[in-house]
């Protein structure tokens, strides 16, 4: 039995794999189940024992990507929510999941997704950094952590709509470092602002600690 689930589970991880490479390179109307289930090398039945439609299968790529982002500890809940950012942008680049659930979260097509759009949960991540590192006082006393914790997200999300067309978000990194050299002075006491690293190398180091603090058996990949 325990064997049986086992290969469920890889089943189902492979199929929302190759779903959301798809979905990524084609979005959702113009993306084919045969394409998916080739990419998965499963069954029909397969795909329909885990997921009732394409759309039931889309849901279940974007329920994948917020769970995708876990920010290792730091010390400091400033430098924390600078990394949040670092690591969505280096899984922009590198995981299927997390662009196909952010293309099916802002295409507008005939099916609405924005119920299961990561916005939310990542801004709810953000407001909890902030007000965690306001108790610390590295956050300034006039900071709403909600508010500010969704104008992050939707500065993080224009801008890497906008390297995605000019880059092929090649030149995220540089652009996040950017936004935070503007942005963290309004948010983070002067002190703060000699050491938190918003560089560009940053998301790399913070990428590969987050590997490092993963269980091996989740660090490790899929077999299909």
């Amino acid at each position: 039995m325990a064997v049986r689930q086992e290969r469920a589970v890889r089943t189902r991880n492979a199929i929302v794999r190759a779903a959301a490479s798809v979905f990524d390179e084609y979005g959702f109307e113009a993306a084919s189940v045969a394409e998916i289930l080739a990419r998965a090398s499963v069954t029909k039945g397969a795909m329909y024992f885990h997921f009732t439609s394409k759309e039931d299968l889309a849901r279940g790529v974007l329920a994948e990507q917020t769970m995708q982002v876990a920010v290792p500890e730091s010390g400091s809940k400033a430098q924390e929510l600078v990394d949040l950012t670092m690591l969505v942008a280096h899984g922009l680049v590198h995981d299927p999941i997390l662009r196909a659930g952010t293309r099916l979260s802002l295409d507008q097509g005939a099916v609405d997704f924005s119920d299961a759009n990561p916005f939310g949960a990542w801004g709810d991540i953000c407001a909890r950094l902030l007000a965690e590192g306001k108790e610390r006082g590295e956050v300034l006393p006039h900071v709403d952590p909600k508010e500010t914790g969704d104008f992050i997200v939707g500065c993080f999300t224009g801008l890497q709509a906008v390297s995605r067309v000019m880059s092929d978000r090649r030149d995220l990194g540089r652009r996040i470092s950017v936004m935070w050299n503007h942005v963290l002075p309004t948010i983070v006491a002067p002190s703060m602002l000699t050491w938190i690293d918003v560089s560009e190398a940053r998301i790399e180091k913070v990428a590969a600690a987050a590997v490092a603090a993963q269980p091996a058996e989740a660090a490790a990949p899929d077999v299909a």
